[in-house]
Parts: structure tokens; C-alpha cells; sequence
């Protein structure tokens, strides 16, 4: 690393946080503006925390995003998708925000990120079964912006299921993909995926699929993650120390896939 290497700080930097209303995106806001970023953000909900700027969208909206990105002013050294809905809304407006709108969105930034930028979004463990769909995804990425994305999606519905599990499995795929894509801008992509971890998002998961099974899926270190758990890596895969970290997909489980690949946790039991 050279003397010149900005490392792991954001000083001097600009940064657009998508979804920094509350949880990862709020944590990654706040973090990423302690390590010295200017910070702007984006939401449909006014946060209540200072920012450089914020912008009202809602991602479920071609209209609201186009609106969105015209107003931004860039540069923007480093951006965070972190918005997402659970399950417990429409499988298509899921669909919408965590897959439609993730696309739109950091192809339609990337032009206000300049050469040594970066772009992380946010995945989840739930979508780490995505070799088993790669015709499927494949197919839904060849399609043209948001509304060919939405008509994919509708149009197979079985395949979509809930939105949830499927849409995570796109982004990983997706930023794979895109990575080697604009690799030669010299903008670098990358995703996590974090296990269980206590957001405002947690409680509608534990309606849906019980909270006694959520903490069966916690892992050897018994604990949900924090927030800040998340927003930290993002922070690093985002920062110039992670200059060579490009297309990858950090998992972010306290050792759940460890013990799942080396058999010391049985996922069929568990669900038994």
C-alpha cells in the first residue's frame, strides 16, 4: 500500500447511501461519516439523523428513481444500496425494490462515480442457493431497465415465489456480473450477505416465519447480528483498503455457512 493509499478512511469523499433510513443504511451512513465522508442520502422516509443532502424516493417507481438520480450531483467516490423490503410485502413490489430498482439504480449512478469509486449493495444469506436458478436469473438480468425487469418478474410468478429468497439470489449474480462489466472503469462492485441481524426489519420476518425458527438459524455464536456488524464491512469493501475486492460476496454470519459446508450444522435438522 502507498504512502498516497487513503486505507480505510473517507476523508475528502462523497458519499450516497440508498436506503439510510434505519438499519444497515442507517448504520453505514453514520459509520461511513465518522471515518470522515460527506454523506447524502436516500429514502422514502426523512431519517433523523443530519446528512449532507437527503432525496425522497420510492423505490418501487421507475419515475421516482429516474427523478431521483437526475437530481443527484456528483461525484460520488463510494455508494450503498441498502434498501430492501421483506417478505410480508407483495411479491412484485419485493421484486421491485430489491431487484428492479437495485439495477436502476447503480447503473444510473455509476456515471457520478469516478475511476477508484466503489459500489456495495446489500444480499442476504437467504439468496446463497442461487446456482440452483442461474438459467432464470440469467434470463431476468437480460432483460432491458426496470419495466422489462417488472414484466420478467410477473411473468413468472412460481419462479418469484415470495420475492424475498429469489431477489437475493439475483443480487449476488448481479453484482458478479456487473463487476466484470465495468471493471475496466475502474469501478469496483461487491455485495454482502448477512445472516439474521436485529433491524426494524426483524419483527416482520419473525411474523412471517416464526421467531423460534429465525433463532435456530443464528449460528455458534447464538446472537443475532447488530446493524453496525454490517455497516462496518460495508464500509470496508467500499474503502480504497479493499482496492482489489471486486465482484465478491462477503458473507456475514457469525460462522453459520462454516458449520453448514464442514457438517457440524445440520440445516435439515434444524428445519425438522
Amino acid at each position: 500500500m502507498s504512502e498516497e493509499h487513503g486505507g480505510f478512511r473517507y476523508d475528502d469523499k462523497r458519499v450516497l447511501v440508498v436506503g439510510c433510513y434505519s438499519g444497515m443504511g442507517e448504520s453505514t451512513a453514520k459509520i461511513v461519516h465518522s471515518l470522515g465522508a460527506e454523506v447524502h442520502g436516500v429514502d422514502y422516509k426523512d431519517p433523523d439523523f443530519e446528512l449532507a443532502s437527503f432525496t425522497s424516493c420510492d423505490l418501487r417507481s421507475k419515475g421516482e428513481i429516474e427523478s431521483m438520480l437526475s437530481s443527484l450531483q456528483g461525484p460520488f467516490d463510494s455508494v450503498f444500496y441498502c434498501a430492501g423490503l421483506p417478505p410480508t410485502h407483495p411479491a412484485i413490489d419485493v421484486m421491485r425494490v430489491n431487484v428492479a430498482a437495485v439495477r436502476a439504480v447503480v447503473e444510473g449512478v455509476q456515471p457520478l462515480v469516478p475511476r477508484g469509486g466503489a459500489i456495495s449493495i446489500i444480499s442476504s444469506t437467504g439468496g446463497l442457493g442461487f446456482f440452483q436458478h442461474m438459467q432464470e436469473i440469467m434470463e431476468l438480468l437480460s432483460t432491458d431497465g426496470f419495466d422489462g425487469a417488472v414484466e420478467w418478474c410477473e411473468q413468472h410468478a412460481d419462479t418469484v415465489a415470495d420475492g424475498y429468497v429469489f431477489s437475493k439470489e439475483v443480487i449476488i449474480v448481479y453484482t458478479m456480473k456487473r463487476a466484470l462489466e465495468i471493471a475496466e472503469a475502474g469501478v469496483r462492485l461487491n455485495c454482502i450477505s448477512p445472516g439474521p441481524t436485529q433491524t426494524p426489519m426483524m419483527p416482520e420476518f419473525e411474523a412471517m416465519s416464526g421467531a423460534e425458527l429465525l433463532q435456530k438459524f443464528e449460528g455458534p455464536m447464538k446472537r443475532k447480528a447488530l446493524p453496525d456488524e454490517m455497516g462496518w464491512p460495508l464500509a470496508f469493501l467500499n474503502s480504497d483498503a479493499a482496492s482489489f475486492v471486486n465482484g465478491f460476496n462477503l458473507v456475514i454470519d457469525g460462522g453459520f455457512l462454516a458449520g453448514t459446508m464442514t457438517g457440524a450444522i445440520d440445516v435439515a435438522a434444524l428445519l425438522a
